[in-house]
């Protein structure tokens, strides 16, 4: 499937919590508002067992503990995210929060108190027949139902929601995702523009539009837009990367009649985010372990973990060779395995080259990675193994622990 800028709003806003629990209240509204259309299908000898007698204090019962059930449920939420921000990485509240777990049982339960509530309104108001009453007591009792599950998932997410366990693999599985789709697809399906390339003779630029991070771009829509003169633009800049307004995105060649329409294939925000963002979850994994070794929380195995995860991550991926390029009008810079590496294990190796036990499974874990048939990327391990040695030379005190140390490596 292409991914496109309207492909991207519309994922954004299916994880967003506030979109999920609206589209859960407008089903219950309409629901519970297009109860009557369903009057000539109700047989006469339903409307005594299942009327408004039956269906009131069902309604009640719901429109009472469904808002203090939302209310608490939120609660909960908030508090967990934020412990999972302050012992983790402020990044990790934003990955809590497009949990869709989460979102669907507060859908649910604010879905079924709208939906009582506005059902308690209509037979108030006089709008719901008998028969539309039995209708009303069927859509509770599939409510109810609904309710039942959302219920029995809330009690077993919330036995990990906020942990590290459960933060933890939410960011290895966010980094695992967009770094397979970009090593599948190097340079975005574009022309692979390597690291010293230098900017084209009489080109011109294409300015940023605004300034911050670049999230992410929109290959199909640039190229057709490209086409349309003939014109080609070697970019600048990757996803991840921080820009300024006016700052060049690219560099482009040929006649462009509509520089304002090109920059908006470009989408820029506040925050780094991982659509196009290969490196951004190595970054999440690496300030957590960098958090976990601080005196504050003094957690080495949590930052052990993250080796592990770090290594594990790195050893699955594969840079796809000799695949065409989809856009040859876009020259786009590739994802380096140096900078994975940079991300994933520098800051970490500095935090904690004076804790014997985490420097040591560092150098194993790279002395694995070395072993990699992606080149590059075991080279870049080569040189961080050296790296990581180098600081617990000057930071371990104790002769043993140096000694074991180099055993290990």
């Amino acid at each position: 499937m292409k991914r496109t800028k309207p492909l991207l709003m519309v994922r954004r806003v299916a994880r967003n919590l506030a979109a999920r629990v609206l589209f859960g209240a407008l089903v219950a509204l309409a629901t519970a508002s297009l109860a009557p259309l369903f009057d000539p299908l109700i047989p006469e000898e339903w409307q005594d067992r299942f009327g408004s007698d039956a269906v009131m204090p069902l309604l009640n019962i719901l429109a009472t503990t469904m808002l203090t059930v939302t209310t608490f449920s939120l609660s909960v939420m908030v508090q967990a995210f934020q412990t999972a921000a302050s012992q983790a990485t402020p990044r990790a509240y934003r990955l809590h929060l497009s949990d869709t777990t989460t979102q669907t049982v507060l859908a649910t339960f604010t879905g079924a108190f709208l939906f009582s509530l506005t059902a308690i309104v209509m037979f108030r108001a006089g709008f719901y027949s008998e028969s539309a009453a039995v209708v009303v007591f069927f859509f509770t009792i599939l409510a109810i139902a609904a309710i039942v599950l959302a219920i029995l998932r809330w009690i077993d997410h919330l036995s990990s929601l906020g942990s590290m366990d459960d933060t933890l693999s939410k960011v290895e599985e966010r980094a695992r995702e967009p770094l397979r789709r970009i090593l599948a697809q190097p340079a975005l399906g574009g022309v692979p523009l390597s690291a010293d390339a230098e900017i084209p003779s009489g080109a011109t630029a294409l300015p940023a539009p605004s300034s911050g991070y670049l999230q992410f771009i929109d290959m199909n829509a640039l190229s057709d837009a490209l086409a349309k003169t003939g014109a080609s633009i070697t970019l600048a800049r990757a996803p991840g990367e921080h820009v300024l307004k006016g700052t060049p995105l690219g560099w482009m060649l040929g006649e462009i009649d509509d520089m304002a329409a090109l920059a908006k294939t470009f989408t820029l925000g506040e925050i780094r985010t991982n659509e196009q963002d290969a490196r951004f979850g190595i970054v999440v994994l690496n300030e957590i372990a960098v958090r976990a070794l601080s005196p504050g929380i003094n957690d080495p195995g949590t930052a052990i973990d993250v080796l592990h995860r770090l290594s594990r991550i790195l050893s699955e991926v594969d840079p796809t060779r000799g695949i065409p390029a989809e856009f040859p009008r876009i020259e786009v810079p590739v994802l380096r395995a140096g900078d994975l590496i940079e991300d994933g294990f520098a800051a970490l190796i500095r935090a904690g080259a004076s804790h014997p036990e985490v420097v040591g499974v560092a150098v194993s874990e790279l002395a694995q990675l070395e072993q990699s048939e992606w080149d590059e990327l075991a080279t870049a391990a080569r040189s961080m193994r050296g790296y990581a040695l180098r600081h617990a030379k000057h930071a371990l005190e104790i002769s043993d622990d140096r000694r074991d140390l180099a055993r290990r490596s």
